[in-house]
């Protein structure tokens, strides 16, 4: 069975190395580059299982490399920064990461959340063969949710407005399905983490907020007065198709 492949960007090359010893202790196959330019091109030739970058790199920062990678492919990205400021974490989750970790950070936490991860990608991995997978990756099962021109298909992971396929992030597209999955009822902030995120992710509600306010850019005819994914005050959101 081939290794799990991660690549590390950060151009500090102490703390490169460090990273780079570490997971390898771990039993995973370690790439890496120092600088956003190589990171691009990394990424599209070793097709990483998963990312750690940094968001101040050399040449291109950590936020374009993540934003230019959510357009090409879906891999979990988790970004580390020297920052603790709730605007790094949101400009970051907007351009698509999936998680974060500030410097300095214990590298048992680092394992922990790459862990998480993996185990997310796997668990959905299982979920879409067990659905009807072939052997070429085409889906042949899996939930269709239409509601209007809305269609949520989840066997190819689109979403469909009008016809036509709207661009959408992982995460949106999983945010959407558990809100289709669960229409009517009313979803605690918390709740909508857990089941998206995952427990052990601590980018906090804005998250949630954030990620709403683009789906209903996208799927709303009025974004600003919402009839398909509406706020329930004190608690969170509703779909309600």
């Amino acid at each position: 069975m081939d290794k799990t492949k991660l690549l590390i960007v950060e151009d500090e090359p102490t703390l490169l190395e460090t990273l780079k010893y570490s997971l390898e202790r771990q039993g995973y196959d370690v790439v890496t580059a120092s600088d956003g330019v190589r990171a691009l091109s990394s990424a599209r030739e070793e097709k990483p299982d998963l990312m750690i970058l940094d968001v101040m790199l050399p040449g291109l920062d950590g936020f374009e490399v993540c934003r230019i990678l959510r357009q090409e492919m879906s891999l979990p990205i988790l970004m580390l920064t020297a920052k603790d400021e709730e605007v790094d974490k949101v400009v970051g989750l907007e351009v698509g990461a999936d998680d974060y970790l500030t410097k300095p950070f214990s590298m048992r936490e680092l394992l922990a959340r790459v862990r998480a991860h993996l185990r997310r990608v796997r668990l959905l991995r299982e979920e879409l063969e067990s659905s009807g997978q072939a052997d070429d990756g085409s889906l042949n099962g899996g939930a269709v949710f239409s509601f209007d021109d809305l269609v949520i298909d989840e066997s190819r992971r689109e979403i469909r407005r009008d016809g036509g396929v709207l661009a959408v992030k992982p995460k949106e597209f999983e945010l959407l399905l558990f809100l289709a999955r669960n229409r009517g009822i009313a979803l605690g902030r918390s709740l909508i983490l857990e089941r998206v995120w995952g427990w052990n992710f601590d980018g906090g509600s804005r998250t949630v907020d954030v990620h709403i306010r683009w789906l209903r850019e996208k799927i709303e005819e009025d974004p600003a007065r919402p009839s398909r994914i509406l706020t329930v005050r004190g608690i969170g959101y509703r779909f309600d198709g």
